[in-house]
């Protein structure tokens, strides 16, 4: 009877927060989450050195299917780039706005105040694009790729709010262009844009609501 083949293990090394404390640091997290909001007004201000790349590092914590972890940040600084960027994703989104998108969709939208036009992937300081990262000449096959990558951009949003910096999440369609604004191969396919940077003075952001609890939680 053949063996059961083994893998190697370490000792898990746990957080520990006293349960006495549990409510009130889960509180004290929200406290500073709920006040996240997308931002589409950016000040040139620079991004402090290696904040970004703190919340990648966070971001590339996050649980993956099979540990395969199959993502690739790309961080645009190069104002030449990001001009690139900006107009091919503008190509893309004014014809989503004017022929593709149905007048329900386009009705959803409206109270956020969005078009085509998307001056901030060239005013933000730092646009971050997410690849998910498939099967190819130097990468394994990955398995819950789309469960894994969103995991780890919650991570990297959360983080990147924590240090004081506002973010956007723009996820154009089709995002085949990115592969040739990035320098990236065809194994990897773009999730996210992420636009990142301190809000200008006079940002402004609708005025939205969320859900109270009961409406999204059951209990059984």
């Amino acid at each position: 009877m053949a063996e059961e083949p083994t893998y190697p293990t370490v000792l898990h090394r746990q957080y520990g927060v006293p349960a006495h404390e549990a409510e009130a640091r889960s509180r004290a997290f929200h406290d500073v989450m709920v006040r996240r909001r997308t931002v589409r007004d950016f000040s040139p201000q620079p991004i402090p050195d290696n904040v970004i790349d703190w919340a990648i590092r966070t971001a590339a914590t996050a649980p993956s299917g099979a540990n395969v972890q199959p993502w690739r940040f790309v961080v645009l600084t190069d104002p030449e780039r990001k001009r690139h960027l900006r107009e091919a994703a503008e190509i893309e989104e004014r014809e989503f706005y004017e022929r593709r998108a149905t007048a329900e969709w386009l009705e959803a939208l409206a109270p956020i105040g969005t078009d085509w036009r998307k001056p901030f992937l060239e005013d933000a300081p730092a646009v971050i694009v997410v690849f998910e990262v498939h099967k190819g000449p130097e990468s394994p096959r990955p398995y819950y790729t789309k469960e894994s990558v969103g995991i780890a951009v919650g991570f990297l949003l959360a983080t990147l709010h924590q240090a004081g910096l506002a973010t956007l999440t723009h996820t154009p369609s089709p995002m085949r262009f990115l592969n040739e604004v990035c320098d990236r191969p065809p194994e990897e396919r773009a999730a996210y844009v992420i636009p990142v940077g301190y809000p200008a003075e006079d940002a402004r952001v609708p005025d939205i609501h969320r859900k109270p609890l009961d409406h999204v939680v059951v209990r059984l």
